[in-house]
This record gives structure tokens, sequence and C-alpha cells, in this order.
């Protein structure tokens, strides 16, 4: 995993929860702390931080990376915001993540490995989602679509409808924004 998404996680867990924290957490979770945005890092790593905060604060793993996930977006439109700027919803920017974001993200950090989003239209007006990544991260992903939805100023239901945890091939998120 690339070092930019531990430094989101550094700066999201010590504005949220005091400049302590982040230290805590890494001693606890026995990791090296030290990263740099262009690094690359052992996955297991990025998963001793967000178990050993799940069981710190009686939340399940998959709380701790809605969490983050829905924390870091804001940080990530400060940053990026060329990304944001041509979006109205968070419909049309989470649409742009394999097309726009993801080879940007390639080209700032060589050798990242992102994850592939399929999308389709449902007949019920949902957008359906369909997440695939090694990492099975599909909690992540569902908090950055909660935080871009909070960006753009809607609310958003996310049922999961399949899961690469519970043995599923990949994962399928059905979005609704409510007007």
């Amino acid at each position: 995993m690339k070092g930019v998404i531990f430094n989101l996680l550094e700066e999201v867990v010590t504005r949220q929860m005091g400049t302590d924290a982040w230290g805590e957490l890494v001693d606890a979770a026995g990791v090296s702390g030290v990263y740099t945005s262009l690094g690359s890092y052992d996955d297991a790593e990025v998963l001793a931080l967000v178990e050993t905060a799940a069981v710190s604060l009686n939340q399940s793993p998959g709380d701790i990376l809605r969490w983050f996930g829905r924390s870091a977006l804001p940080l990530l439109a400060e940053r990026y915001p060329v990304f944001f700027e041509d979006h109205k919803n968070a419909r049309t920017f989470i649409l742009s993540v394999n097309d726009i974001i993801h080879p940007e993200v390639r080209k700032l950090y060589s050798g990242a490995g992102c994850p592939h989003f399929h999308f389709e239209d449902a007949a019920d007006g949902r957008l359906l989602v369909g997440y695939r990544s090694a990492r099975q991260m599909c909690q992540l992903a569902h908090g950055f679509v909660e935080g871009a939805s909070g960006h753009f100023g809607q609310e958003v239901e996310v049922e999961h409808l399949q899961c690469m945890l519970k043995g599923d091939p990949m994962c399928r998120l059905a979005l609704a924004w409510n007007a």
C-alpha cells in the first residue's frame, strides 16, 4: 500500500483524536509508523493499525475503515481539488474514479495498486458498484462514498449486496442518494 494512505490515516487520527493518538496507535499495533507518501508498505501494516484501532475503540475493523474513508475524503478534496471541480454531485465523482482519479494516482505514486470498480445502473435508480481488490477493503470504499456524498452535500444509502470477505468473488454495493 502506498504511503499516502498511511499519511492520510495519521492525519485523520491526529485531527480527530489528538496529537498523541497516532503514536499510541502505532505502538499498540507494533508497526513502524514512519511512512513517506511515495513509499510502498506491506498491507499488513495498515491492517494492523485498523485492527488495533477497532479493538481499542470497541468497533469492527469495517467501522474503522468506513470512518477513515469518510474522514479522509475532505483531506483529498483539499489536496487534489482538480479531481472534484468538474463534478456537481457524488455520483458523477464516483463514476470518474477509474478513468480520471486512479490513472492520476498511478502517475503520482508509481506502483500504486488501485482497486478497480465496475458500474451499472439498477432498474430502481441505484448505482451498482462492483469492487475487486486483493486488499478486500470494500468498507474503505464505502467510507469514501459517504465522504464524497458529504462533500457534495448529499446523503447516501449504501447496501452491501456481495462481499469478498464473505466468500463472494467480488464486492457489490448499491448506492442511492437522497435528494
